[in-house]
């Protein structure tokens, strides 16, 4: 497993280890290449809406919730959940095989260019549960994907994403530390991320 290299950086010392597990090549090039046109031109990709400072705006980048028909309910009690892919649950039975964990869902996000983004936050919702596990893979144009420790904003620590790679949060990490993809002044091609999720339905 390849091994973080900024964990080696004097700067990020404080950045724990064991909050996160990493896989630069999860995804052979092929793999990563067909995965990524599949899901690309034939996802029901979303842009939703976030309130912001009082007023609603759309958020800079396109959703898609795939998972069991109980992980994810609207508020007039549909389900809002898109039926897994035979290629999604593919990969979903893969991660959990090799890293020993179980997820009902999976949330796409597509970021179109270098100005589509997800700003500072933690996956705190109650139906993730108090130690959440999410396995993110990143697919296209590599982006990098930012920490920073709550109590302490200096503290950070960057990662860049590549085509095919695989993160995995685990432990404590979204009660002490958030995350974001920024905007970027570079052009940039799309990305596609997936994040695999276990949903508590109760």
């Amino acid at each position: 497993m390849t091994q973080l290299s900024l964990f080696d950086s004097e700067k990020f010392y404080e950045f724990p280890k064991n909050l996160v597990e990493y896989k630069e090549q999860f995804l052979n090039t092929e793999e990563a290449d067909q995965l990524k046109d599949l899901l690309l031109h034939n996802t029901p990709w979303k842009q939703s809406t976030q309130k912001m400072y009082d007023k609603m705006v759309l958020t800079p980048r396109l959703t898609a919730w795939y998972g069991d028909e109980s992980t994810y309910k609207k508020e007039d009690g549909k389900t809002g959940a898109n039926p897994w892919t035979p290629e999604l649950l593919s990969l979903k039975a893969r991660i959990e095989k090799e890293f020993g964990y179980q997820f009902n869902g999976v949330l796409l996000n597509l970021y179109r260019d270098n100005n589509d983004s997800v700003a500072w936050h933690r996956d705190k919702e109650s139906r993730y549960g108090k130690r959440p596990v999410i396995a993110s893979i990143s697919l296209g144009q590599t982006r990098n994907f930012d920490f920073r420790k709550m109590d302490h904003h200096q503290s950070k620590y960057r990662l860049p994403l590549p085509h095919g790679s695989l993160l995995i949060m685990k432990g404590d990490l979204q009660e002490h530390w958030e995350h974001r993809i920024a905007k970027s002044t570079i052009p940039m091609k799309e990305r596609i991320n997936l994040t695999f999720r276990l949903v508590n339905i109760s």
